[in-house]
């Protein structure tokens, strides 16, 4: 059994530069962010060492950003979102994969003014390790520059990093988790971060993970991502949406998939690209696509919970079971459900358990809850917690045994938005920390 669960915190750590040192940048994700001087012209940019420019500028209340490519100068304006109302104090600029944004810090928050898939202006392929090691910031007209690494507007899919066995992996009294950094856009402005969350319910960033794909070369911000600590190495499952399409008549069926990483190194601190293959996952019938992967190893094999999609976006929980990762078979099915996911593995007493969300697209009497299921897939039973926007993960933190007196905890996410309606619904959102209310 579980406790019912309440509130106790929310946190919303929106950084543009999340660390200064990142130069060369690793991965398409960088940023620069600097003081307004005054009421001239303000501009920062990232310059490559092949003569591209990527620059963004403040010039009488309009934003914008200038693009250079092979000596030709390409002016981007938004007529919609380019005025700024109210005077900002800082202006930024992010590079989240193949986009380029510019924003503004207004009232305390930043709202993106513009936005530009590079790749439609014949743009570099920014998962070029080669150009990403050429590129250097720039700025003029601006105080306080800080260039770095692009950190999130949002944190979403939300996972517990856990030992094999599915326990926490504690760095004393903190548990890590992985999250999806949410950038100015849809998903494929996102890449997967590590973090901590301290007993008093506090988090701090620590690490950010990026990914080589085996059928694509370049570096991709996969996410929604479970990180496995598996004897002396390090197991890393994520979900190819790094570069999937904001667009429905874009999306290709069996482009959004599983893959595995595997690394020695410590992928807790820093900065890690990581080479990838496919995660081969069984599905219920025709699928467009798998996501959301959870891994955990029983004395008798793994388990491997994850999503299946019949169509974008109709999709279920799955779990298969193997005695190793590349020879797994279908458990079981909750084909009922066309809107569950976050497909969580929890041990409760001597028994495995299912967890899921029911989003609000599900039947009737499937929507807004967090089910609980055997595993085979047949619903047992729900976890009394709220239930916040959009579909939030069941991201459960057992007591831990070595502190007397220790509570369950619940770590979820909501679908709220920041950097203003340009930026979108990608941008979603706020960390919840829930607390138990009632003994298990």
């Amino acid at each position: 059994m579980l406790p019912s669960f309440e509130i106790a915190a929310r946190h919303r750590p929106v950084t543009l530069v999340a660390t200064s040192d990142a130069f060369p940048l690793r991965a398409p994700f960088g940023a620069v962010e600097a003081t307004l001087a005054g009421a001239g012209t303000a501009e920062l940019a990232l310059e490559g060492a092949d003569g591209t420019r990527l620059a963004v500028r403040l010039e009488d209340g309009r934003a914008s950003l200038l693009v250079r490519l092979g000596g030709v100068e390409h002016p981007l304006r938004s007529r919609r979102y380019g005025r700024v109302a109210t005077p900002p104090t800082r202006l930024g600029l992010t590079l989240t994969g193949d986009h380029l944004a510019v924003l503004t810090l207004e009232d305390g928050g930043w709202v993106a003014r513009g936005r530009i898939d590079l790749r439609e202006i014949g743009g570099p392929d920014t998962r070029d390790p080669a150009w990403l090691a050429g590129l250097r910031p720039d700025a003029s007209g601006v105080d306080d520059v800080r260039a770095g690494s692009f950190g999130q507007l949002g944190l979403r899919d939300i996972r517990l990093v856990s030992h094999a066995d599915g326990s926490p992996y504690r760095v004393g009294r903190e548990v890590l988790f992985t999250a999806t950094s949410a950038g100015p856009g849809f998903f494929d402005t996102a890449h997967t971060s590590v973090w901590a969350l301290r007993a008093t319910g506090d988090i701090e960033w620590r690490a950010d993970l990026f990914f080589e794909r085996p059928d694509h070369p370049g570096v991709y911000g996969d996410h929604a991502t479970h990180l496995v600590r598996d004897a002396e190495r390090w197991l890393v499952a994520t979900s190819t949406w790094s570069d999937f399409p904001a667009r429905k008549a874009d999306r290709v069926p069996g482009a959004l998939r599983v893959t595995l990483a595997e690394s020695a190194d410590d992928l807790t601190r820093g900065q890690h690209v990581l080479a990838t293959r496919h995660l081969d996952l069984p599905t219920a019938g025709p699928s467009v696509g798998t996501w959301d992967p959870h891994l955990v190893r029983t004395p008798d094999g793994w388990l491997v919970g994850y999503v299946s999609a019949r169509r974008f976006f109709d999709f279920h929980p799955l779990l298969a079971a193997g005695p190793s990762l590349d020879r797994l078979a279908l458990r079981g099915a909750a084909s009922d459900r066309r809107a569950t996911e976050g497909t969580t593995l929890l041990r409760v007493g001597e028994d495995w358990r299912v967890l899921a969300s029911d989003g609000r697209d599900n039947p009737r009497a499937l929507r807004g809850r967090y089910p609980v299921f055997d595993t085979s897939l047949t619903e047992i039973g729900t976890v009394a917690a709220p239930y916040p926007t959009n579909i939030p993960w069941p991201t459960v933190v057992p007591p831990d045994p070595d502190v007397p007196g220790d509570e369950w905890r619940l770590v979820t996410f909501d679908g709220r938005r920041s950097g203003g309606r340009l930026a979108g619904y990608g941008t979603h959102g706020d960390l919840i920390v829930m607390r138990q209310t009632a003994p298990a």
